[in-house]
């Protein structure tokens, strides 16, 4: 059983044809109000990551596909280890206070991710997704009741190399999953969907298996008694979470408008009474 009574009251959260832009959604490098990407610790981190290898910043800002997708690796790397997992409520903290705190959530995580991708030259925008609030029952089996109903994603999307190609067309976009999980072969290798129990998140998952929430039936390896929609034997390179998606909000560029829109997942006051507790309380 899970709850409506945290979410945000008097919004009518619209399906694909509702969303600002639907697919044709631009996203841009542009910084804003989350995606922060001018503050001193971010440009910082960037330089950092863009240095790799060889302890040089001249990759930084290459239209290379290879070099983008190398950079985001390294970013999504660095992001698991340095930034702590927690169950944050407040998807609209600016990436820069996130990095200050060292801690987050997916949500937030992922932002980071963004954040340093439009520092780079990669522009980036959001799919906005109502998952059913069952898929975090492992997380909580003895708070199931207060579990929202409704859990607002914003999955990042990114465009690589230069924003148009050789015969003038638009380059593709790619998901956070595509990026991380579906372009590497070790992922591939590993699958083994993800369950959402344990110690791994859904950010680290990225990095080894495709998290698709379009495909259908569902791949992923069952999460336990009482697992509800998507929970399914089997595994493989892709993870199929299609089941437990309500509605898809369509796509906006960039999660600044997605919560402007749409709201967040909780209410303005289940927000301030959760985030001191579960801001700092680990995902592990």
């Amino acid at each position: 059983m899970t709850s409506s009574l945290l979410r945000p009251r008097g919004r009518t959260r619209t399906g694909t044809t509702g969303a600002p832009g639907g697919a044709a959604a631009e996203g841009s490098t542009a910084p804003t109000r989350i995606l922060d990407r001018r503050d001193p610790l971010v440009a910082a981190l960037v330089r950092e990551l863009g240095a790799g290898a060889s302890g040089s910043a001249d990759a930084v800002g290459s239209a290379d596909p290879a070099r983008q997708i190398e950079f985001l690796h390294r970013a999504h790397t660095w992001i698991s280890g340095a930034v702590r997992p927690v169950y944050s409520v407040q998807d609209e903290r600016p990436v820069s206070e996130v990095l200050r705190r060292g801690r987050g959530s997916c949500s937030q995580r992922l932002a980071v991710l963004e954040a340093v991708a439009r520092a780079y030259g990669v522009p980036t925008r959001v799919r906005g997704l109502l998952v059913d609030g069952s898929f975090w029952y492992p997380r909580f089996p003895r708070l199931r009741r207060i579990v929202p109903d409704q859990v607002l994603l914003a999955w990042p999307e990114f465009r690589l190399g230069s924003p148009a190609g050789a015969s003038g067309a638009a380059a593709s976009w790619l998901t956070v999953s595509e990026l991380l999980g579906g372009l590497r072969p070790v992922a591939a290798e590993q699958g083994g969907g993800f369950t959402n129990a344990g110690p791994e998140t859904l950010f680290e998952a990225l990095s080894r298996t495709a998290i698709d929430w379009d495909a259908a039936p569902a791949v992923c390896p069952s999460t336990g008694p009482g697992a509800g929609p998507g929970a399914g034997a089997g595994a493989g390179a892709a993870c199929d979470l299609s089941a437990y998606v309500l509605t898809d909000l369509g796509h906006y560029a960039s999660r600044d408008e997605l919560f402007a829109r749409q709201g967040q997942t909780l209410c303005g006051l289940a927000r301030l009474m959760a985030e001191p507790v579960l801001g700092r309380r680990g995902a592990a």
